[in-house]
């Protein structure tokens, strides 16, 4: 009995100094991106393994660029396109997740109810794939950016580590490729056409948008317009 004793009470002393030292390290990599560029994702390399195991190449085509250096347009897209309430809330919304569990429970296509704030914490520490584990980590380091990051430093994270296209990541790199200029001279309907396409990247194309895409570009259009003005220093 007394082994016993000792060797739980190892188990739960090494148990206890490895969550403390997982607990100090993803403070320290918010900490670090903070004020570092991220330039991969664990989305990215998982990309790079699906396209090595499909014997393709991997590509990366990412270009980090300051928010300052991203149209206005494309900033009041995405707020109008994924989350209306992004400066009002503390990471997530709960009047959006209640809508998302409605509107899913009747068999529809799947709506997230995810903020800016918690696709950014996804994108960047996390993997892509649902699950309660994933959810439950996304809403701690979602937690985490809202404490140690600024409105807008969530915000230039999230236009530049967002997959835009196969292989494609940050609106840099979309406006690029979809329309020949760079993010900060994205028009409003350009910056529309590339947040709706957001949610499925890799099947819509913002340069050859559907009737579907065309019809949610022209929704965003009038709710960018009729949103407050999204402002940083």
């Amino acid at each position: 009995m007394k082994k016993k004793k000792t060797f739980f009470s190892r188990l739960r002393s090494w148990v206890m100094k490895l969550l403390l030292i997982m607990f100090a390290g993803s403070i320290l990599a918010v900490l670090i991106a903070r004020f570092v560029p991220v330039y991969f994702t664990p989305l990215m390399f998982i990309r790079a393994a699906e396209s090595v195991f499909s014997g393709e190449k991997p590509t990366f085509e990412r270009n980090w660029t300051s928010i300052h250096n991203i149209s206005p347009n494309m900033i009041q897209a995405v707020v109008a396109s994924e989350d209306n309430l992004f400066l009002e809330h503390n990471g997530f919304s709960f009047n959006d997740i209640e809508k998302a569990i409605e509107h899913n429970k009747k068999g529809k296509r799947i709506r997230g109810g995810s903020t800016i704030s918690q696709q950014t914490a996804k994108n960047v520490f996390l993997w892509p794939h649902r699950s309660w584990i994933r959810k439950g980590l996304e809403a701690y380091f979602t937690v985490l950016i809202e404490f140690f990051w600024t409105k807008q430093r969530i915000m230039e994270v999230y236009l530049n580590v967002a997959e835009t296209g196969d292989g494609m990541y940050g609106v840099q790199a979309a406006a690029e490729n979809y329309f020949d200029k760079d993010a900060k001279n994205l028009s409003k309907s350009q910056s529309a056409l590339i947040a709706v396409c957001l949610p499925n990247p890799r099947k819509f194309n913002p340069a050859k948008p559907s009737s579907y895409i065309q019809r949610r570009k022209n929704q965003i259009v009038s709710l960018m317009g009729k949103l407050k003005q999204v402002e940083f220093d």
